[in-house]
Parts: C-alpha cells; structure tokens; sequence
C-alpha cells in the first residue's frame, strides 16, 4: 500500500492558483509532521513547505511566502498546499512528505509518487 498519494497537479497558466493533495492512511498521517517538496528538471529537490503533527505551526520557503499555503485536515487524513499566483519557474514535479523536520529533506521517512504541475506564460 502507497503510504501517500499526491493529486491536483496539472497544467495552469500564469497566475493562476492549484491546490495539491495528498492522502495518507490513518497510521501514516497521525501524529506526524508533514512536507512539500518540489524538484524541477536538472534541480535538486527543494523544500516548498511543512507543517506539523498538530498543524500549529507552518513554514515556508522564502520564495514562495505569501503565495503558497500548506494545511491537514485530520477528518480525511490528507493535506493540502494552495498555492496562488502561479509562475514559469513553479513548474516541478511536487512531493509530499511525511515524518520529518521542516526543510530537512533527508529526515522525511515516505514519500509520495509526486503530482506534476507545469505553468505556461
């Protein structure tokens, strides 16, 4: 079984907004801190945002505050990053992540498959 899966990537223009999913069973999802994570071609995987077991506290990554926010929702098991005002340079395949610390890539422990998003001018 597939501890998460990531949806809603697509293709969008510009400016235009997406809101990812990721759906995780009850025993991956709780009590754990979650992630994103985008990669683009030739790039490294980048953090894009986090939030924890309880979803107190968030973070983001410079680049993309006041653009992008993450959220869980216990009832469904699943969380949710929005992200608005959409550019070129977004385009990655995005990864969501679970069991680790903020931007600290190597410390989450399962990984989704990645949902692709592609932003045209």
């Amino acid at each position: 079984q597939v501890p998460l899966v990531e949806s809603g990537g697509g293709l969008v223009q510009a400016e235009g907004s997406l809101r990812l999913s990721c759906a995780a069973d009850a025993r991956t999802f709780s009590s754990k801190n979650m992630g994103w994570f985008r990669q683009a071609p030739g790039r490294e995987r980048e953090f894009v945002a986090a939030i924890t077991w309880n979803g107190r506290s968030t973070s983001y990554v410079d680049s993309m505050k006041g653009r992008v926010a993450i959220s869980r929702d216990v009832a469904k098991n699943t969380n949710y990053l929005q992200i608005n005002g959409l550019k070129p340079e977004d385009t990655a395949v995005y990864y969501c992540a679970v069991g680790g610390t903020t931007d600290q890539v190597n410390s989450y422990t399962a990984w989704g498959q990645g949902t692709q998003v592609t932003v045209s001018s």
